[in-house]
């Protein structure tokens, strides 16, 4: 019986969530399958992959071919380093400890990316959120400018008020006419 691991698309529209399945070749997408052994959600950022590591690595050495995207997701997470050199140990090439010693390592090195991806995400979020309310608030600011010239009482001026602030200008100008 041909294996494959893949997806089966859950959710709703516009929303999807798949599980990854073990399942016949022949099997319809969302039909029958073998074994569930993770699951994927690609509208989270970075994307949530949970995955049974040593179910997927036993698998893959009996012989079930994962899809492209499973492939990815696979790579991902490990499995398929994981696989490699498991090869290289039964080939003689490393031993245990040293594919345990690089696997650990690759491992630490690729948390340390998700997290910074993360930290860079709520970062950008929270710059955005901040640059959203600047704009709100120099808006909200016009808008009460705006109302406070619209309900100022009008203050009309007499002629005696004009001529008393037309008398200081004169005055002013003649001083400096004479120093000059």
């Amino acid at each position: 019986m041909a294996t494959k691991i893949r997806l089966q698309r859950h959710g709703k529209k516009r929303k999807p969530f798949y599980h990854i399945v073990i399942a016949d070749a022949r099997a319809k997408r969302d039909g029958k399958y073998i074994e569930k052994i993770g699951t994927y959600n690609p509208t989270t950022n970075p994307a949530t992959i949970d995955l049974k590591m040593d179910r997927a690595l036993e698998w893959l050495q009996t012989g079930a071919q994962p899809t492209d995207t499973v492939r990815s997701i696979l790579s991902y997470t490990g499995v398929l380093f994981k696989n490699h050199l498991e090869k290289g140990v039964a080939k003689g090439a490393l031993t245990e400890a040293d594919a345990d010693k690089k696997f650990l390592a690759w491992v630490a090195d690729k948390e340390s990316k998700i997290q910074a991806k993360k930290d860079g995400v709520s970062q950008s979020t929270i710059d955005a959120a901040a640059k959203a309310l600047d704009a709100e608030k120099a808006v909200s600011e016009a808008r009460a400018q705006v109302i406070a010239e619209k309900n100022a009482p009008v203050v009309e001026e007499t002629p005696e008020a004009e001529e008393a602030a037309e008398a200081p200008a004169a005055e002013a100008t003649e001083g400096t006419s004479e120093e000059a």
